[in-house]
């Protein structure tokens, strides 16, 4: 074919086509990640799908007093985890490092403590993604000013997943806590 499309093998009904490189692309990135931003930014990214996967476990698995306000509050960590996951995701891309979230890397790499496999009651529910939550928003927190120092714009998007996650860790917490006899301490003490 003149046009340097070749048709491939079909297969079934279907015929699909492949092209042939004419030229070879070459990319000039303003910024290249470095090394040690590419580990932070795994490093977030295998924690927030661990929290995503740990979300769901979660979600499926909780039973007990407040089960259905839980359950439903369960899916919006699912969703912050998979939406942040898609940007860190995504930013590695934009700076030419290869994300990887597959299952073997996740188990591998996270630094999040094991969700049990078992049910799980409200109470211990919920300090279980608490903890989880938190362990990300440590992960964010560790690696901020490293990040920070080569390229901000990472780091703001570090910020604006702190600031959910930590919200959420709060917001679900708040289901355990005695008021005025367990953290947070007033500041006013």
């Amino acid at each position: 074919m003149s046009n340097g499309v070749r048709p491939s093998t079909p297969r079934g009904n279907v015929m699909t086509q492949t092209s042939t490189p004419t030229a070879i692309h070459t990319a000039h990135p303003a910024f290249q990640a470095s090394e040690r931003l590419a580990g932070h930014l795994q490093q977030l990214l295998v924690d927030l799908t661990d929290l995503h996967l740990q979300g769901k476990q979660a979600h499926w698995n909780v039973v007990g007093k407040n089960f259905r306000d839980l359950h439903l509050v369960l899916d919006e960590v699912v969703d912050a985890a998979r939406d942040f996951s898609d940007d860190v995701a995504e930013r590695m891309r934009a700076v030419y490092v290869t994300p990887d979230a597959r299952a073997k890397s996740v188990a591998e790499q996270s630094s999040l403590a094991a969700f049990p496999a078992d049910e799980v009651n409200t109470g211990d529910c919920v300090d279980l993604i608490v903890a989880a939550l938190y362990g990300v928003a440590g992960t964010g927190r560790r690696i901020h000013d490293e990040v920070d120092e080569e390229d901000p714009t990472s780091a703001d998007m570090i910020h604006a997943i702190l600031e959910r996650l930590e919200q959420l860790a709060w917001m679900i917490d708040a289901e355990n806590r005695v008021a005025n006899s367990s953290m947070p301490r007033s500041w006013r003490e």
